[in-house]
């Protein structure tokens, strides 16, 4: 199964945030634990943060992907564009949120 991780803004920066909310690793770390732990699912990932290139993406997942992890950061309260581009995609999704690592 192939899955696509999608992280907004500022999530680059993951490992330089509160460390007592977002935990010390890097997204890189974060993702060799995701392979570590489900070594049958084959994970591709992007961040931006830029909106447009996140909506790229969402539009053009149900076309090489079989599911959709979001992390939207701050788009998650401002985006309509993004929750439309997500519910157009039709594929299942999951928001989540890297808090309390």
């Amino acid at each position: 199964m192939k899955i696509l991780i999608l992280n907004g803004p500022n999530l680059n920066l993951i490992s330089q945030r509160d460390k007592r909310l977002y935990g010390g690793k890097d997204f890189n770390q974060i993702l060799d634990d995701l392979k570590k732990s489900f070594p049958e699912f084959n994970f591709s990932y992007f961040q931006s943060n830029v909106e447009g290139e996140l909506i790229n993406k969402i539009q053009q997942a149900s076309e090489s992907f079989d599911g959709l992890i979001i992390n939207p950061g701050g788009f998650s309260h401002t985006s309509v564009a993004i929750k439309d581009a997500l519910e157009l995609c039709k594929i299942p999704k999951v928001e989540v949120h890297l808090s309390n690592l």
